[in-house]
């Protein structure tokens, strides 16, 4: 049977305004990085895509090298819009990367124009779109000129290969630097998607003041921190975890530092009716320059618990005091190297 939408998915929660722009976000989006790759969907993720949008989740978040193996998640993806999702493609934000590696040799990753322009080509082809709503540098290439990473974000508009671009993990500095560039060729950033946690607090020193000033909006990825804002790690690393499959999550992290902090969010959690999971991605979204958490489920049943995080986003000023005993750094930031530049 042919996959048919909720008719009420758009009563489920408020879209925030992304920045200066005219384009709303929800404030769940749904991560694509793990989980969609391989050969084929599985029907779990067929599933979790489904319900997304059915919970009114309109955006999805994808790159260039997400699996494994590379490209298989925009692959997959694109066989659904395909087959089920094309006919509320309108309805739908679908945002691609390009930074890391993706082929061989010295054309497959960074940000030369030679390399963001064609793996955009590949994107689409993959996805079976004929654009991206968002084009994102995945990372700041200190080697090649920013002009030249600015030119080619800038030429995916012209040629109607993408409807905006964005950053990701590039720093205070660097932001200034590509809105000025971009603004120069006609277009603005949109968008800055960095990692921020309660145990990953870096752009709190500066770049979020940025943002604002900037009017630029945010997307926070890893806000659950690769699943460490959970109790899943307190008693053992379960099977299944990323930690156990040793894939960006070293199981080396799971310190007693850090379950002490994680006891003691949960505390605070229980007495507001959340998981930690759900006070974790309240907690970021307090921010009012933050547009959007982009989130990674394995179940349908973990990407409704975190969407039940809506249900309760404010906090008394004695509650982040609370929070700000165990929010501390667990230096966890994989993606540092991009934004210390």
């Amino acid at each position: 049977m042919p996959y048919k939408a909720n008719n009420k998915r758009y009563n489920q929660f408020k879209y925030n305004r992304c920045g200066n722009s005219g384009l709303q976000l929800p404030p769940i989006t749904l991560g694509l990085w793990h989980n969609f790759g391989g050969k084929a969907i599985s029907s779990e993720s067929k599933k979790m895509v489904f319900h997304a949008f059915d919970r009114g989740v309109t955006h999805f978040d994808l790159a260039n090298n997400y699996g494994p193996p590379y490209g298989s998640a925009e692959k997959n993806f694109g066989r659904l819009i395909n087959s089920d999702l094309r006919q509320y493609r309108d309805e739908l934000i679908i945002s691609t990367k390009a930074g890391y590696d993706m082929w061989p040799g010295p054309y497959g990753e960074w940000g030369s124009k030679k390399y963001l322009i064609a793996s955009l080509d590949q994107s689409l082809e993959r996805l079976q779109l004929e654009y991206v709503d968002i084009f994102y540098s995945h990372r700041f290439d200190p080697l090649t000129p920013l002009e030249e990473t600015a030119d080619a974000l800038a030429q995916s508009v012209y040629q109607g290969k993408a409807l905006y671009v964005g950053i990701s993990s590039y720093s205070s500095k660097q932001t200034i630097r590509m809105n000025k560039l971009l603004v120069e060729r006609g277009i603005r950033c949109l968008i800055h998607q960095p990692s921020y946690s309660m145990i990953n607090r870096w752009i709190e020193k500066d770049l979020l003041k940025t943002l604002n000033k900037l009017a630029i909006g945010c997307i926070a990825f890893s806000p659950l921190a690769q699943g460490m804002l959970s109790e899943k790690y307190l008693v053992s690393i379960p099977k299944n975890s990323r930690a156990s499959e040793h894939s960006s999550l070293d199981k080396k992290k799971i310190t007693q530092s850090y379950i002490k902090k994680i006891k003691g969010l949960s505390n605070i959690a229980s007495k507001r009716g959340q998981t930690v999971a759900q006070l974790a991605l309240a907690w970021v979204l307090r921010h009012k320059e933050i547009t959007s958490a982009l989130i990674g489920s394995r179940t349908v049943k973990q990407l409704d618990e975190c969407l039940d995080s809506l249900k309760n986003l404010k906090f008394s000023k004695l509650e982040l005091r609370e929070i700000d005993k165990f929010a501390k750094e667990e230096k966890i930031n994989l993606w540092e190297p991009s934004s210390q530049y």
